[in-house]
């Protein structure tokens, strides 16, 4: 199959009945979304990333279960989960013996100006030589996100906690980043609290206890962070979610951000202080998420 490659969902969503309910394989340049289809001209549409390893698809249940949530905070047609299911399973199948690719699936609310239902397809191709990353690590500094912590709960309209098809922000801090040597960011609050990256979620070591930023703030629960504590557990340490305050930053013992394609990748340095990397426990964590099954 040549790559990158498209996969078509006839019937995207529950809500909206299709003529046609069949996949179809297409190719990358393929006319399959209308130049006033709203995932385009307003970003109106959520979206999951699945790494794909050895021929499985990672984390699946938990990817469509996020899917489901970010379209319901959108308040998009309900997904058909299934065919998304199906539309992974095809592509697993047409992309061969590939030891390292991903597959983005999409929902947006359809065309804009007409009740045409909502587009939905899955996009398919290798994943970029993440070697160095989960080895070396990345630098990383903090941003502001411009919000309190409670934002999720006294402005809910600002969909904290969806994984949009909104992009702009998340591409822009990165930007920022290469600006100041960096490779990523880690957001905070106006309050000084720590949130999640703009495409990865943070993991902390204090001994032997893990942390990550609790959920129910805005943060994106990450399916690569719940492996992460999940590998953790396996090895009798403990994980927590909890309120984190940028200060307690310094006090890590060693710092990841955590995401399904890149996986887990160590911080060596924080606003230009360096960050010890225990690259012997990374080579294992990273060893376990690629090894899960549903």
């Amino acid at each position: 199959m040549p790559l990158p490659a498209l996969v078509v969902i006839g019937q995207p969503s529950l809500d909206f009945p299709s003529a046609s309910t069949e996949l179809r394989v297409a190719k990358f340049d393929d006319p399959i979304v209308d130049a006033m289809n709203l995932g385009i001209t307003r970003g109106d549409g959520v979206f999951e990333s699945v790494g794909i390893y050895g021929g499985r698809a990672q984390a699946v249940d938990a990817h469509l279960n996020r899917f489901a949530h970010s379209a319901s905070l959108l308040e998009l047609p309900r997904p058909n989960l299934e065919a998304y299911r199906a539309a992974v399973e095809l592509g697993i199948k047409l992309l061969g013996d590939v030891p390292d690719a991903y597959c983005k699936y999409v929902l947006t609310r359809g065309i804009e100006g007409r009740d045409s239902g909502p587009t939905g397809y899955a996009f398919f191709d290798l994943n970029p030589d993440w070697t160095a990353q989960r080895t070396a690590g990345i630098g990383v500094v903090t941003l502001s996100r411009g919000y309190a912590l409670d934002v999720a709960q006294t402005a809910p309209w600002l969909l904290q906690g969806a994984k949009t098809l909104s992009y702009a922000i998340n591409r822009s801090v990165i930007r920022e980043a290469n600006r100041r040597g960096a490779d990523d960011v880690l957001f905070t609050t106006t309050d000084d609290f720590v949130l999640e990256g703009p495409t990865a979620n943070v993991l902390l070591r204090f001994g032997d206890h893990f942390v990550t930023p609790r959920t129910d703030r805005g943060v994106l629960h990450g399916t690569a962070q719940l492996g992460a504590f999940a590998f953790c557990e396996s090895k009798g340490l403990t994980t927590e979610y909890r309120a984190v305050r940028t200060d307690e930053l310094t006090s890590a013992d060693s710092i990841w951000l955590t995401n399904s394609q890149r996986l887990a990748a160590p911080v060596h340095t924080l606003d230009g202080r360096a960050v010890e990397v225990d690259g012997e426990f990374t080579i294992e964590m990273n060893d376990f998420l690629l090894s899960r099954r549903n």
